[in-house]
Order: C-alpha cells, then structure tokens, then sequence
C-alpha cells in the first residue's frame, strides 16, 4: 500500500490586488469594515498539535493580508472539555468591531448533536463564512499492518489496541465505531486534548492504533510513514455526487473504511451500526471545521469576511499550497458554506438514537 505523495510547500503572500480590490469594491458600495490597526483573534477550542490549528494557521496569514486594512490574525487555543469549553466561551460573545472569530470542528459539532449536557452554545446564533471539507486516515504500528490479509481486517481481531481519545461525544466516534464494527478490541484512554495528543502517544508506543484528520495526518503522520514507523489501515472516504463513499481525493492509494468492512468477516456496509456510522461521518468530515462570526454579526462584517475567504480561494497558486496543508478538499463560502454547515448540525433520529445507545453500552456515557 503506498502513500499518496503531495507537495509540502509554505504559503506565500496573497495576491495583493485581489485583497485591494476587495477592499476598493467593499467600501464603494457600503459593504464593508476596515480592520486596519486591528488584531483579529481566533480561537480554536483545541490544543495546537492538531489539525484545527494546523487548518488555521495555514489561513491565517493569508486571511491577514485577505481582509482590509490588513490587520494581524492570531490563533488563540482554548482547549477544554473536548473542544465545548471554548464553543461555550464564543457563544457568550456578542459582536463588536469584527476582531474575534471562532473555528468549530466535528469534535464540536457531535457533542451539541448528541445533547451532550456540558454544551451550552447555539450553532444557529452564530455566523459562518467558510466551511472546510477534510477527511481522516487511521493507521497502526507496522508489526499489526503486517497481520492484515490484504483489505480483511480480520486477522487483527484477537490483538489488544490503545486508542488515545478526545472523548466519547466527540468526532472520535467516527474511528471508534468503525474500529468496533470491524470487530477490534480498541480501549480509549479518554481525555487528551487535540488530535495531535493521539499522534505523540502513537509516537511514544503508548498507542498502537490511531487516526487523523487530513491536514495532521499530512504534516504530521507522513514522516512516520516514510520512516517505516506508522503503516495506513483506511480513510474514512469521501462522498460522490450520489452520496455514496469513494475513495479519498488526497489518499487515492488508500483504502476506504468501506472497502475494509466489506472485505472483513462480522462487519455490514448495511443496517443500523452503518447507517449511523455514515451519518455521523457526513455530520463530521465533509464540513469538518467552519469558521464564524459571533451572534448580532453585522451584515458588513460578514460579507467582508466572506469576500476575503473567497480571495484567498481565488489565487492562482491556491490548490498547490493548500493541498500539502489541508488536502484537496472544498473550501466553501457564502450559500454553500451555509449548506455544508446544515449537513454539518443535523442527522437523523435514528442515526443519533444508534449512537447515544452505542455511547451508553460502550462508554457507559448517558445522554438521555
């Protein structure tokens, strides 16, 4: 199984006529702030190993020079109770001045789709201006690749797995549901704070099984493939058209959770443990993280955030520099960006009754 190469190269500036444009065309029709001599702060409600803060410190720089007046954007962590301490601080902002956004992921998403009681923020209150597609690639130690035969995962069934975990509620369902549908015997230990915690215990032989979003999986689990130290299992996919799961644009090599179960004896691509799995990964990657506005966010801040993430798509050099940070996903503003965040904040009843049962039996997490 070979890795899908992509190039690693550090953004460059942003086009400067494209952010003077904006600005020009902004404030001549009256639709507009200017940021100029201003911070714009950033939070992400995780660590800053992860793929959230690897996500915003690719975008912001180029944000930076994006929106008018240039002003600085900094990154501030606030990691907590699986992402929700820091959702719960931006929920308590009001708008001021356009100088605090918020980047919310999956891990955010799936505590307030599940009702998790520590959750006290209100997607609908707050504003979105970009959505990013992402996915996810789970891999083990060479010495348990090596016990695969082929796509069956079979053979793995009888070995004792340590899986570093965000928490229950949180976007690490989506492997370990998968994990349990193949019939693996993972044991969590809960609590870390960010993804990139999973990867350093996998790093440290604490961990033997582990999974990443795209953009840490690129930055930070690619040399351990290279150096023979961490060996692919699967992707979680990516949608077509019709809504079924194909194979990862990014890791196109690399087998998709789909494939896997088919060829694995015990595990259903049908029935209600798939359904739901396949609904919560569609909840989760295909609008992984998005950023926002806080609540009462004027008209003008949101369209000239909304312009400036389109001028950073809109470069020339924008899919080869993102494509080695992020991978070749949608970065979606404006009406789709509003889509992608319904498909994001919504699944099924049943899909979340599958699951709240599942996180009782299995973690003895009640959500009820």
């Amino acid at each position: 199984m070979s890795l899908f190469k992509t190039t690693r190269r550090v953004a460059c500036g942003l086009v400067a006529a494209a952010a003077a444009t904006f600005s020009f065309q902004a404030h001549a029709d009256g639709h507009g702030i200017d940021l100029a001599g201003k911070t714009v702060e950033w939070i992400i409600p995780f660590s800053e190993t992860g793929g959230s803060a690897k996500w915003a410190n690719f975008y912001a720089p180029l944000l930076s020079e994006a929106l008018p007046g240039e002003p600085t954007v900094v990154v501030k962590f606030m990691p907590g109770a699986g992402s929700t301490k820091g959702a719960n601080f931006f929920q308590d902002q009001e708008y001021e001045d356009g100088t605090l956004i918020f980047g919310s992921s999956g891990s955010t998403q799936f505590p307030f789709l599940l009702g998790d009681p520590r959750v006290k923020y209100n997607y609908a209150d707050w504003n979105v201006v970009l959505a990013s597609g992402t996915g996810g690639v789970a891999y083990l130690t060479p010495e348990l690749a090596a016990k695969m035969d082929g796509l069956n995962a079979a053979p793995l069934q009888g070995e004792d797995f340590i899986y570093g975990n965000q928490g229950a509620t949180r976007l690490d369902l989506v492997p370990t549901l998968a994990w349990e549908m193949l019939g693996l015997n993972v044991e969590s230990v809960m609590g870390i704070k960010g993804r990139g915690d999973g990867r350093l215990m996998f790093e440290r032989g604490e961990a033997n099984i582990d999974y990443q979003t795209s953009s840490s999986f690129l930055s930070g689990v690619a040399p351990l493939v290279e150096a023979g130290t961490a060996v692919p299992m699967m992707t979680w996919g990516a949608l077509d058209d019709a809504g079924g799961i194909v194979r990862d644009p990014t890791f196109p090599d690399i087998p998709t959770f789909k494939e896997v179960c088919e060829a694995t004896d015990g595990c259903e691509t049908s029935g209600e443990a798939w359904d739901a799995w396949k609904a919560f990964f569609i909840a989760g990657f295909p609008a992984q993280k998005m950023v926002f506005l806080p609540n009462g966010a004027s008209d003008d801040a949101i369209v000239t955030y909304t312009a400036a993430f389109e001028a950073v798509k809109a470069r020339a050099d924008f899919a080869e520099i993102s494509s080695g940070r992020l991978g070749i996903y949608p970065q979606m503003t404006g009406d789709a960006a509003k889509v992608a965040l319904d498909s994001g904040t919504n699944v099924s009843p049943s899909a979340k009754d599958f699951v709240v049962n599942w996180l009782q039996e299995k973690y003895g997490v009640s959500l009820n």
